[in-house]
């Protein structure tokens, strides 16, 4: 049941994880998210990739409260947030980091601290458990982002994704603010933009002449 809940509020969009609470009760093994990323020069030909652990923020329970307070009725909900998931945001982290050892993310990061470009995601696919892509619904979901050459063109060590009421318009921000802190659950996150994970990673490094890939996946 909680499996369909998900689906139905995934369908169609990209991603959004539960809290550590839901992940630790959910069928004894919780959800699990994972980031692998691909970037290609144009001009060296050189591959560099990776693959990353994220965090689940704690703002990503309000947004599931959020879909939730509208299952089960008829009547339409059009306060609630459109989005469980819209954009992929990369930045260059906080002026203090070590850019080669940059701190560990934590579930209170609300926003990017330094946020370089965001982007819609640009597919989804069910996964089977062998990596392939699926033609039949799985517990497995890949979110793919691709960052061009003339994008998010610089020194990136954190990245998450954005939901909620996050506006189309990838020119318009609303982040919630200050970016990390001791955590206020009555901030009204209504109009704002909800960061349902995040990670941090030493630096990668990407010039104007490379695309970057990232591969977000869910597994339930």
């Amino acid at each position: 049941m909680l499996r369909e809940i998900f689906k139905k509020v995934m369908d169609g969009i990209p991603s959004f994880h539960m809290s550590q609470l839901l992940r630790d009760e959910y069928a004894g093994r919780g959800i699990k998210g994972e980031v692998f990323w691909e970037m290609k020069d144009s001009v060296t030909g050189r591959v560099t990739k990776g693959r990353l652990k994220n965090v689940v923020t704690l703002d990503a329970s309000v947004l599931i409260a959020r879909f939730m307070k509208g299952t089960g009725t008829a009547v339409p909900h059009s306060s609630e947030p459109s989005f469980g998931g819209f954009a992929l945001a990369v930045g260059t982290g906080d002026v203090m980091w070590n850019p080669l050892n940059p701190p560990s993310a934590t579930q209170t990061q609300r926003s990017l601290y330094n946020e370089l470009s965001r982007k819609a995601v640009s597919s989804t696919s069910f996964i089977k458990g062998d990596g392939t892509i699926s033609g039949v619904p799985t517990n497995i979901v890949d979110f793919l982002t691709v960052f061009a050459e003339s994008e998010a063109v610089g020194a990136l060590t954190e990245m998450g994704i954005l939901g909620g009421d996050i506006n189309p318009n990838m020119g318009i921000t609303n982040p919630v603010l200050p970016p990390n802190g001791t955590y206020d659950p009555t901030v009204n996150l209504v109009g704002l933009d909800t960061l349902v994970n995040y990670l941090t990673f030493p630096v990668i490094s990407k010039p104007a002449t490379s695309t970057l890939s990232w591969t977000w996946r869910l597994t339930f």
